[in-house]
């Protein structure tokens, strides 16, 4: 019965339309991933493909290491120096395109720099050029005190003292010195993942949505209600064949990108911890890349699985695919458009809504806070658990309101 359910979703021409458009997606996602990593040669052309990244990737390595105040020293007097270079000073577009490509190697480590002698909530491209190798000392101590800096002033209401502390115990908690190596197939991967995700759950919800609802648009209900296990080993196979649709489906998506992803571009660095990366340096979620590939992956699921099954039960409560379609829709789209609201509490109830799971990489840069029970937690772990409980708690009112519609 099982099989035969999946059967009628991709027997429909929609469905084969959605199973196309899932594989387009994949391979347009992955494109714009691996076509993110680019190599400046020494003749100032841009240079992408296979082999770029190979290059790209060894003149990284040579930076390679713990970021010691030594190493930051260094990556300063590189930097200077190659501000001091003629290419550097030049007007000339080819040149100064030479003089980017020497800094390819340690570009990651600069980045750093830009944020680490920066005011908290300012971006200076150019701060590092102002630097000079003794400034090396401060680069961690600055971390720590750039954030107290922030919450006495421009964040003093918008957490309570606990908060407050908990963030600042957490910027301290982070092992030092740090290690950095090559990452740019993660930072590639996290990048474009919540763009597959988001997409992959629109594309889906249009299988998921005439589950439930085939049996009303073929006129069938009356048989389909009359028969022997109609309202029970049948229904429940319309809940396995929808959870297994989304179970398969997605994760032969998410490895099949994984794969391509990671094998193009490498999977070094999977050990550094996420701080290593312009976008994880303020983080307080103390996490490894391999960590945080677990959590973005695994954020997607339960949140694929949540809103599938409500739009699953939206259409057998409605007996309409129209209208469940719309809720995938209404879940992503909807907290987009509230985004804009500079207000604490609207932004704590965005922060736990389930489209958050579709992009987890932007969950851990969030300093989304939340108080159970005494104890102060981020927003990634509090959505994980909760939208699994809830998951399970609609497959059960799924069987049942489906087991008891009325015929019509």
């Amino acid at each position: 019965m099982v099989y035969y359910e999946m059967k009628k979703i991709f027997s429909k021409t929609s469905g084969r339309i959605a199973l196309i458009c899932l594989i387009g997606l994949l391979i347009v996602v992955c494109g714009f991933a691996v076509s993110g990593v680019s190599y400046m040669n020494e003749q100032g052309e841009k240079e992408n493909g296979v082999a770029a990244v190979r290059k790209l990737r060894e003149v990284k390595k040579e930076w390679s290491g713990p970021l010691t105040e030594e190493k930051i020293g260094e990556v300063i007097a590189a930097n200077l120096a190659v501000n001091n270079t003629e290419e550097y000073r030049s007007r000339d577009t080819r040149k100064s395109d030479i003089a980017f490509g020497w800094k390819q190697g340690f570009s990651d480590i600069r980045m750093l720099l830009v944020y680490a002698y920066g005011a908290f909530r300012d971006y200076d491209y150019y701060r590092p050029d102002s630097l000079v190798p003794e400034d090396a000392e401060a680069f961690y101590a600055n971390r720590t005190a750039h954030l107290k800096e922030w919450l006495d002033t421009e964040a003093k209401d918008q957490f309570s003292e606990e908060e407050k502390a908990f963030l600042v115990e957490k910027y301290q908690e982070m092992e030092t010195p740090l290690y950095y190596d090559y990452a740019d197939g993660w930072k590639q991967l996290f990048e474009f993942a919540p763009t597959l995700l988001m997409i992959m759950v629109l594309i889906l919800g249009f299988l998921a949505a005439n589950l439930f609802s085939c049996e009303y648009q073929y006129k069938a209900d009356s048989v389909f209600f009359a028969s022997c296990h109609g309202r029970g080993r049948a229904v429940s196979a319309k809940i396995k064949a929808g959870f297994l649709l989304i179970t398969g489906i997605y994760w032969l998506s998410v490895l099949l990108y994984v794969g391509i992803v990671l094998g193009i571009l490498g999977a070094d660095g999977a050990n550094c911890v996420i701080q290593t990366g312009r976008g994880g340096w303020k983080s307080f979620y103390n996490i490894t890349y391999w960590q945080e590939g677990l959590l973005v992956f695994a954020g997607g699921y339960a949140g694929c699985l949540f809103i599938l099954f409500l739009t699953m039960l939206i259409s057998a409560a409605s007996r309409s695919a129209v209208v469940a379609v719309m809720m995938p829709f209404i879940l992503i789209f909807v907290p987009s458009f509230l985004g804009g609201i500079r207000f604490p509490l609207i932004n704590k109830i965005l922060g736990l809504m389930p489209d958050q799971l579709l992009q987890m990489n932007m969950v851990v840069s969030y300093f989304n806070l939340y108080s159970i029970a005494g104890r102060i937690m981020g927003a990634a772990g509090i959505i994980l658990v909760v939208y699994s409980v809830l998951t399970v708690m609609i497959c059960p009112l799924l069987y049942r309101i489906y087991r008891k519609a009325q015929v019509k």
